[in-house]
């Protein structure tokens, strides 16, 4: 990469619309230009403007289901690209919320999220760290499952297939714990296992997860993981 294409690429990302969309656009889902404008609270001519810039970019990628146009993040790369920026731009200190409906939807979220496609906040870490410690994850030369790791995911009829050039397992600093958690298709395979087996469920309207009584007796028996760290 040319440094004007890096310069380029950064570009993209120094202005606060366009990050306010790609920041929303972490939840994996597909968004039309009018809720990206009602989210960042822009005219939609300005969403319009900033999202061609976005898809020219290679940032966003667009699909059109008749009259509607939409919006998501381009591949799996841009969404840890996003995380990765957001955990390293975080302020040491943070303000106070504001109201106990915001100090509520924080503390969901840093419970337990998702990261575009994998599980994010203590969850998430408390995963990782239990994989590795019951040999199924390495993180001491970078994130690789180990064999009896691959296993651990066969056992459970979890699909490990790798598309593209994703990783089987990668590290992704995580913007609220400052560790890294579990990414690549063994995050995104076991996200989505934890979500239809109904050991997490979705809450809210952001990306905040809740580990459920049958999620916590399943992690307890699978990684050893102690229910009350889930809570």
């Amino acid at each position: 990469m040319a440094s004007k294409d890096l310069a380029a690429l950064a570009t993209l990302f120094a202005d606060e619309t366009r990050a306010s969309f790609v920041l929303a656009l972490l939840d994996g889902r597909a968004w039309t230009a009018g809720e990206l404008a009602r989210h960042a609270r822009v005219a939609p001519s300005t969403a319009s403007e900033h999202l061609g810039k976005l898809v020219a970019g290679g940032v966003l990628a667009e699909e059109r289901q008749g009259r509607h146009r939409y919006v998501r993040l381009a591949d799996p790369g841009i969404a840890h690209l996003v995380e990765d920026l957001a955990a390293r731009s975080e302020p040491a200190s943070k303000a106070p919320p504001r109201t106990l409906r915001a100090a509520s939807a924080g503390e969901a979220m840093a419970r337990g999220r998702t990261c575009y496609d994998h599980l994010a906040g203590r969850l998430g870490i408390t995963i990782t760290e239990a994989m590795t410690a019951r040999g199924l994850l390495r993180q001491d030369t970078g994130f690789a499952l180990t064999d009896q790791g691959v296993t651990w995911f066969g056992d459970r009829g979890i699909d490990l297939t790798a598309t593209g050039r994703r990783p089987v397992a990668r590290g992704c600093l995580d913007r609220t714990e400052r560790r890294p958690h579990l990414a690549g298709v063994a995050g995104a395979s076991l996200c989505r296992y934890a979500l239809d087996s109904g050991w997490c469920v979705r809450i809210g309207s952001e990306r905040a997860v809740k580990v459920t009584a049958d999620g916590e007796r399943a992690l307890r028996e699978a990684l050893g993981i102690d229910p009350a760290i889930l809570r």
